[in-house]
């Protein structure tokens, strides 16, 4: 068997690059997606072997299906997308004072991105066979977590969480029989 291909976005640095450097190390070509092309190709090289780097741009519709095409092409298929690529992070704002500018940048960063470079690669996860989708999160969007420092962000996160309950449901066979998973993990 070949081996699994993992599209890891924003994995030129932090909790995306050690994620595609773990991947590796078990035996995955890993496509290294950053917003530019020399951040990708560096950490492509730092990690090494069966990697290669991609520019991915999350909130550019066209930026992310190029990115699909070329790592498929590139690679022969793809098993797993690692929706790692995030931020807008509001430090110190109160939702009654955030601005609808940036709850509308966080939630096109943190929501909508990752189920833009999701639904982009469901046919390639479908065609695999066993295809599986890890969204980043953070405990910020749980109902729990509501101290309110950053809510552009912990909306956002929320957000992301709703849509990986709904994706799960959706992909996982409950409704057309794909078999792909779908988790988020919530580091830190």
């Amino acid at each position: 068997m070949t081996a699994p291909v993992a599209l890891v976005t924003g994995a030129n640095r932090g909790i995306g690059m050690e994620v595609a450097r773990q991947l590796a190390g078990r035996g995955h070509q890993v496509a290294i997606c950053a917003r530019n092309a020399a951040d990708a190709e560096a950490a492509a090289l730092a990690i090494g072997a069966g990697t290669a780097g991609f520019v991915l741009d999350i909130t550019d519709p066209v930026s992310v299906d190029a990115a699909v095409a070329a790592v498929v092409a590139h690679f022969g298929r793809l098993d797993v997308v690692v929706n790692n690529a995030g931020g807008h992070y509001d430090d110190g704002a109160t939702i009654s004072r955030v601005t609808d500018e940036d709850l509308r940048d966080a939630l096109e960063i943190n929501t909508f991105g990752a189920l833009r470079v999701t639904r982009a690669a469901i046919p390639h996860l479908r065609a695999s066979g066993h295809g599986r989708v890890v969204n980043v999160s953070s405990r910020s969007g749980t109902f729990s977590a509501t101290w309110g420092d950053a809510p552009a962000y912990a909306v956002s996160k929320a957000a992301l969480n709703m849509v990986t309950l709904l994706l799960a449901k959706e992909l996982a066979g409950e409704q057309d029989g794909d078999g792909i998973l779908v988790n988020a993990c919530c580091p830190g």
